[in-house]
């Protein structure tokens, strides 16, 4: 029933979502060429505070707990489990303090207005999940980057979303090599939940009516740690915040 009521409301949701994204990619461009990296990360901001508000359309609700606990003017890497896209626009508006930079499939990089043009210019990174010593020197980048202008990444390591809640295994090689040229770095460990519901008959219709969860473990720095430790304790933390295993 749920599946058949979504269909009118997801049509308003995706015309509201989508006008965002056509209206924010030419302030996006007014404001990176004429005002410069401030004004552009200002207006992705709001381009995600103005998403995540389409998505109270179809009845969606947030819980964000643990961004106070974020140690402050030191680089950051976030370590989440990934269920939607949702999870990408919320944590760019509730971690915007720390400017979160993305590691993105480099599909993502053109045909997506707005979304495209942030991750191809906002800092974040493009890699060819096709081509793993590709990845290699990117990731490096996105590591000095944030090391030198004390900013933070964004690490996905199961590599794809679940689509079901449930964790896939997490991939060792981005986080090591973030961690290794980031060597003034946090670790902050984020579990989401429920995020997957949002797309759980697919891109549409949107599932209804949903409570997404985001909760930022206890941040650990990388000089404390060797690095298969730290790998264990930041998948151990954001596998045990995540509790919906189970399609209801």
């Amino acid at each position: 029933m749920q599946k058949i009521i979504s269909y009118p409301i997801s049509v308003i949701f995706y015309l509201c979502f989508g006008l965002c994204l056509a209206v924010f990619h030419p302030i996006q461009w007014i404001c990176l060429n004429l005002f410069g990296y401030q004004a552009h990360k200002k207006s992705v901001d709001y381009l995600n505070f103005c998403l995540l508000s389409c998505t109270r359309l179809v009845g969606t609700t947030y819980k964000v707990t643990g961004v106070d606990t974020i140690p402050k003017g030191v680089p950051i890497i976030f370590v989440a489990n990934h269920q939607s896209m949702y999870d990408i626009v919320t944590m760019i508006w509730y971690f915007r303090r720390f400017h979160c930079k993305f590691v993105s499939k480099k599909e993502l990089g053109s045909g997506i207005p707005s979304v495209s043009f942030n991750l191809r210019h906002g800092g974040s990174v493009l890699i060819d999940r096709k081509d793993p010593k590709q990845a290699i020197p990117v990731i490096k980048g996105l590591s000095e980057y944030i090391e030198k202008n004390t900013r933070s990444a964004v690490i996905f390591p199961e590599g794809t979303r679940s689509k079901t809640g449930k964790p896939k295994e997490f991939a060792q090689s981005g986080l090591k090599i973030l961690c290794k040229y980031a060597p003034s770095a946090y670790v902050v460990p984020v579990s989401i939940n429920n995020s997957w519901k949002m797309v759980r008959y697919g891109m549409f219709p949107v599932g209804l009516g949903n409570h997404l969860t985001f909760t930022a473990h206890k941040a650990m720095a990388v000089k404390d740690y060797d690095f298969a430790e730290l790998m264990a304790l930041t998948e151990k933390a954001v596998v045990e915040g995540v509790n919906e295993y189970k399609q209801d």
